[in-house]
């Protein structure tokens, strides 16, 4: 293959067309949107979890999910709709919540962070790729010792695959950051990760399309893909929107939580459904109350990272289909977590609000591959993990597409 079309210009798809492009591949990349990165990865967590990636699905998620589907109040949500794709994610779900699913899911994630993490760093020293990035460590905040001690378990694990995390007391968290002395009552402990990164996702996607076009590639937006060209058992070219057709070698889906309605235009059935989160973007009024490293709050389900003089917090999975409305509970939910964590630190006056889904496998572990037409590939279902596990699932479907 020598000519390949990357759908989809979200950070996975970005990464993947600048990874094509640079391993010598002529590169098309299409988007139905006007620009780069205006899906999922406009306004994301902004943290790359490096360590963090234990799969949604578990053995503890399993025991918490009644009284979480029950509580309005719940992070997590599930409308029942009248679409059997979501009942059969669902029921998937529901298998993997095991603990060796769990187990060979953090393995299978963690080793692809990692190959993310060392190629990131390549790119951005090769590069001088400018997207806000700061190594700044990252604090889990866990609210009673149950949660504290299942923690423990998960960083004894992971570290005999290479994690170097450290568990905290109360008072150590809150040496760690000294903004959390208001609302150290809340939580009993925490995980301490010291080289996990913040950054921008969408300044990124932007970086590496500039690079990709720089070393040959093609960039195309508004332009939705309406059909498929297929011939025999392989994807001829494909017919956008704007009634265009084009052709290529080889075609790679990364259009994050539209990948399954593009694949079965060819008859594939993708088990990837979207996951809704949050997003609120704060400007600081005092920059000494807000956090300087990373924070999640699992007692909230609430992530917090200080961007480019404002703070970033985002909260909720929500598996409600399609659905982007913003309800003014979740918002209010969300800032009463600011509040609580770092009152007096931002304007919430000012804020920016976002939703956005985000393309889940049941296990949480990406298809990153081949589909049963030879030259028709997939770079999708990454969940809430797309911004940290770009740049290294670019990497192994470059090592696919090179060995074919």
């Amino acid at each position: 293959m020598k000519s390949i079309c990357v759908i989809g210009a979200g950070i996975v798809g970005c990464a993947t067309a600048y990874a094509l492009t640079r391993a010598g591949f002529q590169v098309r990349l299409l988007d139905a949107r006007a620009g780069p990165g205006l899906g999922t990865s406009f306004a994301n967590g902004a943290q790359l979890s490096y360590c963090y990636v234990e799969p949604l699905a578990s053995p503890g998620t399993l025991r918490a999910l009644p009284g979480m589907l029950l509580d309005p109040d719940s992070p997590l949500r599930f409308e029942l709709r009248w679409d059997p794709r979501q009942w059969r994610w669902g029921l998937r779900f529901l298998a993997a919540c095991t603990a060796a699913q769990s187990e060979r899911g953090t393995r299978e994630v963690l080793a692809l962070a990692q190959l993310s993490r060392k190629t990131l760093d390549e790119w951005r020293e090769r590069e001088s790729l400018a997207f806000s990035f700061r190594r700044n460590g990252k604090l889990v905040l866990c609210p009673d010792q149950t949660t504290l001690d299942r923690q423990r378990r998960q960083v004894r694990f992971q570290s005999t695959l290479g994690c170097e995390q450290s568990v905290l007391t109360r008072a150590e968290c809150v040496a760690r950051e000294p903004a959390l002395a208001a609302h150290a009552e809340h939580f009993v402990g925490g995980v301490w990760t010291a080289d996990e990164c913040l950054g921008d996702a969408h300044a990124l996607c932007g970086e590496l399309i500039r690079c990709a076009e720089r070393d040959g590639a093609t960039v195309e937006f508004d332009a939705e893909v309406e059909s498929f060209e297929v011939t025999g058992n392989r994807v001829q070219a494909i017919r956008t929107s704007g009634g265009e057709v084009r052709g290529a070698d080889g075609f790679v889906l990364a259009a994050g939580s539209h990948v399954p309605a593009l694949a079965r235009k060819l008859g594939i059935a993708l088990p990837i459904y979207p996951i809704k989160g949050y997003s609120l973007t704060l400007p600081l009024l005092d920059p000494a109350l807000a956090p300087e490293v990373s924070v999640t709050d699992l007692g909230q389900k609430t992530v917090f990272a200080r961007l480019n003089g404002h703070l970033r917090v985002a909260a909720m999975a929500e598996v409600v289909g399609h659905d982007l409305s913003i309800p003014p509970d979740r918002i209010e939910r969300m800032l009463k977590s600011v509040q609580m964590l770092f009152p007096g630190a931002c304007d919430l006056t000012q804020r920016n609000e976002w939703a956005g889904l985000r393309p889940a496998t049941p296990t949480s572990v990406p298809i990153v591959g081949p589909t049963r037409l030879p030259n028709l590939f997939v770079n999708a279902g990454h969940g809430a993990l797309g911004f940290t596990l770009a740049a290294g699932s670019a990497v192994r479907l470059v090592e696919l597409l090179v060995d074919r």
